[in-house]
C-alpha cells in the first residue's frame, strides 16, 4: 500500500505542516473542511503545497518523521523546488 507525504500552509512563507496519509485527497478534503483538529486546524493550514508518494506507507511515514526535523528553511527550500508561487496543489489532484 502506497503512502504520501505531504505539507500544508496557511499562505505563502507562512506556517508548515507537514502530515502523512494512505489517502491524499480525501486527508486534504479533510483539512479543507476542518474536519481534523489540531496544529493545521488552529494555524489555517489548508493550502496543500507540496507532496510525494511513497511506495510503501512506512515509508511515507519516516520520510514524514525526517521532514519534521528539517529546519524551516529546508522546508521552504523543497516547497519551491516545486511549486515557487506556492499554489494550492490540491485542485491537480486525481
Amino acid at each position: 500500500m502506497s503512502g504520501y507525504v505531504y505539507i500544508l500552509t496557511n499562505r505563502k512563507n507562512g506556517t508548515v505542516y507537514v502530515g502523512v496519509t494512505a489517502d491524499l485527497a480525501g486527508r486534504i478534503y479533510q483539512h479543507r473542511e476542518g474536519h481534523t483538529p489540531g496544529f493545521a486546524w488552529k494555524y489555517g493550514c489548508t493550502r496543500l503545497v507540496w507532496y510525494e508518494e511513497r511506495d510503501l506507507v512506512v515509508d511515507a511515514i519516516q520520510r514524514e518523521k525526517s521532514l519534521k526535523r528539517w529546519y524551516r528553511q529546508w522546508k521552504i527550500e523543497l516547497i519551491e523546488s516545486i511549486n515557487p508561487n506556492w499554489n494550492d496543489l490540491y485542485a491537480t489532484l486525481a
